[in-house]
């Protein structure tokens, strides 16, 4: 670490960094539009220094808040060095914004929770700061405040606020027999990167053609936040969530939320290039990193068959099975066959509560 680090104590560093970093919010805050029932403006945010960001909201409008916890450096890939803590800043953001765009909500502010150690400088702790401002910029929101101290390590925890018309928010539970289940776009990118850093070995052809792009689904990764809108929109959605916890395990959330039955189908599952390298090179089932906890940040929908085409007209995603009766979540082989989702699933804790959970999601820290 260079000589001249500097390392300031809290208030020194609220005044330096974090309102230098967040000055002049209120008059920079963007306020949603397209709203017909109400208005939102940030009367206090971060640069303030007061106790809390303070919003007026008016006339008609449903208030979404999430919430969610990130394990800074116990990030494999971050140990590794193919992060830094820029990168952990952002993916603060981009993973309690992705829960905003699964209601169908817009963002409309961030709280913040940085806890940082002894040895951490002022130019680290920057970094940091400005990796979770400018994802709150690349969503169209702020980070209107939190809380900043000192801790045994870098801890990174958020809260994120965000609106939508009156009766449509998207919900978890709502899926009916009949309905098409949709993805906005592949999964299984972040889940390759993971499995292709677990097997130590070095590639030549993975590392010059598809690293890059596997490393981005973790340093840059994204929000749906305009197709969540568009969903919320467009009143025909009956359910939705985002695929944070792999695709496998949203697909069995919302059939559990919504008492109903899923079967993909195995020829619609779209499988990226990348992912079909690592698997290949690694000796893992494609469909298994695609299914399982890859931290991919997409949305996983259903809507009414008759919705399905107008909706190919406002954004792009795979149809990729159905809404079934039964209540299993299967899926239907390119014989014909029925078998279980392969991949392993996030847990949010172990099954038996006398044995350690296992950590296979290295993005966000659960329970």
């Amino acid at each position: 670490m260079a000589s001249d680090a500097v390392f300031s104590d809290e208030p020194t560093r609220l005044r330096n960094i974090i309102v230098r970093l967040f000055g002049g919010q209120a008059d920079a805050f963007a306020p949603p539009t397209a709203f017909d029932h109400g208005r939102v403006e940030l009367i206090a945010g971060a640069d303030a220094q007061d106790d809390c960001a303070v919003f007026r909201l008016s006339g008609d409008l449903e208030l979404v808040v999430g919430s969610d916890y990130v394990r800074g450096p116990k990030f494999r890939l971050y140990e590794m060095g193919h992060l830094n803590e820029y990168d952990l800043g952002y993916y603060l953001v981009v993973a309690n914004v992705s829960d905003i765009a699964a209601m169908g909500a817009r963002p409309i502010g961030v709280l913040s929770v940085v806890r940082y150690p002894p040895n951490m400088s002022d130019a680290v702790f920057s970094h940091v700061m400005t990796g979770i401002r400018d994802a709150c910029a690349s969503f169209g929101c702020l980070n209107i405040g939190g809380d900043i101290g000192s801790a045994e390590r870098l801890i990174l925890s958020a809260s994120a606020l965000g609106v939508c018309p009156p009766g449509r928010s998207l919900l978890r539970a709502g899926a009916r027999p009949g309905d098409a289940v949709c993805l906005t776009a592949p999964t299984g990118l972040a889940g390759a990167a993971m499995a292709y850093s677990r097997a130590g070995i070095r590639d030549a052809e993975i590392e010059s053609s598809y690293l890059d792009a596997m490393l981005a689904s973790w340093r840059r990764p994204t929000a749906r936040v305009a197709e969540g809108v568009i969903l919320s929109s467009s009143g025909a959605v009956t359910s939705c969530q985002d695929t944070s916890d792999g695709l496998k395990a949203t697909l069995e959330s919302i059939a559990a939320a919504s008492g109903v039955g899923i079967t993909v189908e195995e020829r619609s599952v779209p499988i990226p290039e990348a992912v079909g390298a690592v698997a290949s090179r690694v000796g893992a089932d494609p469909l298994a990193l695609v299914m399982g906890d890859s931290v991919d940040f997409e949305l996983v929908f259903t809507v009414p068959e008759p919705a399905v085409a107008p909706l190919t007209d406002l954004l792009d995603f795979h149809r990729i099975g159905l809404v079934t009766e039964e209540r299993s979540v299967a899926l239907l082989r390119s014989d014909g066959n029925l078998t279980a989702l392969p991949g392993q699933a996030w847990r949010h804790a172990p099954e038996d509560p006398g044995t350690a959970r296992r950590e296979t999601n290295d993005g966000q820290g659960r329970g």
